[in-house]
């Protein structure tokens, strides 16, 4: 049987999950395939090189460029620390002597007859690599990295800000309907992933915050409130950077949005569970989503391979979301599939289908106007 392909949201309550963790360059593997790993475990690390510092000795010696090796106290290659001399110019019978310090600790990478500059390298930036995700070493990366796998819940989002990060599950509101407000925010978040409804505000983030919640996933977000969290409008839509001490997945769309009831029962069942959770989001090329990743708790309980969820495309009895006015938003379930074109109000010619509403209304939508829920 043909099927029609469509852009969609993976929301499932048990598949496999495997996410590679590499290293930005190569360095150092810590962890050998089939260990167990936990999410905060660093499984690989390497030295980033240090920022270059550029200073013209020979101005601030007053020299000229090519007696600029008599002068310096340290050779190419040499260690400095900050605010030690580097150079240093002779003076009149021992007197009136000039100094150059050194910026930054590190070494002296370059010493220029010609220009009369001095580079100095930084000392390198360490930088780590943790496991992201509970789970189990399928594949090493000489050098570079591993492939951790895990089994479990997975949940992807439509907008997140915010990077990766790991807490427990923590239901707040009772509702997919429910507005997560201020007063909705526990004092005892701390380290918590909270679950909220159809919307989040802007007092109930910041409140977060400052508890010390990790995260929170929720159906819906007002513009104006993102504009107030992130303190300036968001352009070119590629997040994940953020460093506002929370992450947030929105997993309908911008505005009061119902969360799909699916979702929320996926979240609900596995409160009290760890889960790993990322806002990065990216629209254009490389489609990037934000996710929420809830581990098994126990290897008794993971799928075989058999069970894995594998994607057959947009069928009759497809959920699906609405993406463009004037349904946006709105959860149907797919009732047709024409397979002829169709003209549309704009006079072009597409694939459309037939969707039936919660409320039991239907209505004919082209197929780029939704995207598949699979479960």
């Amino acid at each position: 049987m043909a099927h029609a392909y469509t852009p969609g949201l993976k929301v499932v309550e048990r598949t496999v999950i495997r996410k590679q963790r590499i290293l930005p360059l190569k360095g150092e593997v810590l962890v050998e395939q089939g260990m167990t790993v936990k999410a905060e475990d660093v499984v690989a690390k390497t030295d980033l090189p240090g920022n270059v510092y550029p200073i013209n000795v020979a101005n601030i010696l007053g020299i000229v460029p090519e007696d600029i090796e008599h002068s310096m106290l340290v050779e190419q290659g040499g260690a400095v620390k900050k605010d030690e001399p580097i150079a240093m110019t002779k003076g009149f019978f021992g007197l009136f002597k000039s100094f150059c310090n050194s910026p930054a600790d590190g070494t002296i990478e370059n010493i220029s007859k010609v220009t009369g500059q001095v580079l100095v390298r930084g000392a390198p930036l360490p930088v780590s690599v943790d496991a992201y995700i509970d789970g189990t070493v399928v594949e090493v990366f000489e050098d570079e990295g591993v492939l951790v796998e895990t089994q479990g819940a997975f949940v992807q989002g439509i907008f997140g800000i915010g990077g990766e990060a790991c807490g427990t599950i923590r239901m707040v509101c009772s509702s997919p309907n429910e507005v997560l407000d201020k007063s909705s925010i526990p004092d005892d978040c701390r380290g918590q992933v909270l679950v909220g409804g159809s919307l989040v505000t802007s007092d109930a983030t910041k409140r977060a915050i400052e508890l010390g919640a990790v995260g929170i996933v929720v159906g819906g977000l007002a513009d104006q409130d993102l504009r107030d969290f992130l303190g300036y409008d968001i352009g070119v839509a590629i997040t994940g950077s953020e460093q506002l001490g929370i992450t947030l997945v929105i997993t309908e769309g911008f505005g009061e949005i119902n969360m799909a009831t699916s979702t929320f029962q996926i979240l609900k069942s596995n409160e009290g569970r760890r889960a790993s959770i990322n806002g990065a989001t990216q629209i254009r090329a490389g489609v990037l989503r934000p996710e929420v990743v809830i581990p098994l708790d126990s290897a008794k309980d993971q799928q075989t391979e058999a069970e894995k969820t594998s994607s057959v495309g947009l069928q009759v009895g497809s959920e699906v979301r609405v993406i463009r006015e004037p349904y946006f938003g709105r959860l149907g379930t797919v009732t047709a599939l024409p397979p002829e074109l169709q003209k549309l109000e704009t006079e072009s010619h597409a694939r459309v289908l037939e969707v039936e509403f919660d409320d039991g209304s239907r209505t004919i939508l082209p197929r780029a106007n939704v995207e598949m829920i699979e479960h």
